[in-house]
């Protein structure tokens, strides 16, 4: 595969990621899953799962960064552009197109029905990728471990995130010797 038909390759499976999912960057992991894993094989489940671990961490949302992450590793600089216009250009083309039908679409009363069944099918699909991410992450006692106390402190302990992903961080340096 030459350069060009990999960012070609890598634009329009992007933009297939943005364009198929409604809800924001969890709600793509799904779609980037099967992209970059089955449909590409780009990069193995472990792999995906470290550059969804690290797009977390980093500011921004989570698509755009899984997608510059990915995009740079295949194809520098260039591929992390290419992807990462691919996952945006469908919600900008959209915003674009249809924010004076939207602001209108808003005040009607089925509108809120429909925001409903759409955040209630986001959630289905933050849990399902929640579940094929667990099953690539927790494969030993220590990670399970670990995905055990910073669930059970994040239910308990409302506080902010970055000190989770500093304690699993830390957990991981004990826990892991290797």
């Amino acid at each position: 595969m030459t350069v060009i038909e990999l960012l070609l390759t890598l634009y329009f499976s992007f933009l297939k990621v943005g364009l198929f999912t409604i809800g924001g960057g969890y709600a793509m992991i799904p779609l980037m899953e099967a992209e970059v894993i089955t449909v590409n094989q780009w990069l193995s489940p472990a792999e995906f799962l470290d550059v969804i671990a690290i797009a977390e961490m980093t500011p921004g949302p989570v698509s755009i960064n899984a997608a510059t992450f990915i995009g740079y590793k295949l194809a520098g600089v260039a591929g992390s552009l290419v992807a990462s216009l691919g996952v945006i250009t469908p919600s900008l083309v959209l915003l674009l197109l249809l924010s004076r039908i939207l602001f209108r679409l808003i005040q009607k009363p089925g509108t809120e029905k429909i925001l409903k069944g759409l955040r209630s099918a986001m959630i289905a699909l933050i849990l399902l990728a929640s579940y094929s991410l667990g099953l690539t992450a927790v494969i030993d006692l220590p990670s399970a471990l670990i995905f055990a106390v910073i669930l059970i402190a994040s239910l308990l302990y409302q506080i902010s995130p970055i000190y989770y992903i500093g304690i699993g961080a830390l957990m991981g340096l004990l826990l892991f010797p290797y």
